[in-house]
C-alpha cells in the first residue's frame, strides 16, 4: 500500500513499522522526482504486505527532511528497525531500486 508521508505520521508509518520501508523524499517541481515517483508506486504494488512504501514532501515537511539531512532530491530511503540502511540519491531505473529492497527484505 501507498503510504503519503509527513512529519506527523513519519514516526507511526515508517520508524514503528516491523517491515522495511522505501521513502521517496520529494518535491512537486522536481523534474527527476516526477520519473522516480512512477517506479515507486509499482514498487508499492509489487511488494504489497511485504513492505510500506510512501512518499514525503520535502518542502511540506521540513522536520522529516532535516533529520535525514536530505540536501538532493529525489533521495529515496530504505529504513528498517527505525534506522536508515541505504539510500538512493538521484534518479535510477527501477531496477536498482528492486536490489536494494531484496537485500534488506
Amino acid at each position: 500500500m501507498f503510504e503519503t508521508l509527513t512529519d506527523a505520521n513519519f514516526d507511526e508509518k515508517v520508524i514503528k513499522s516491523d517491515k522495511l520501508a522505501v521513502v521517496d523524499l520529494s518535491a512537486v517541481w522536481c523534474g527527476p522526482c516526477r520519473m522516480v515517483s512512477p517506479i515507486i508506486h509499482e514498487l508499492s504494488a509489487e511488494y504489497e504486505g511485504r513492505i510500506v512504501v510512501g512518499e514525503l514532501n520535502v518542502d511540506d515537511n521540513p522536520t522529516v527532511t532535516a533529520t535525514y539531512k536530505v540536501r538532493n532530491i529525489p533521495t529515496v530511503l530504505f529504513i528498517k528497525g527505525g534506522e536508515v540502511v541505504d539510500k538512493q540519491v538521484g534518479a535510477v531505473p527501477k531496477a536498482s531500486y528492486k536490489a536494494l529492497i531484496e537485500k534488506y527484505i
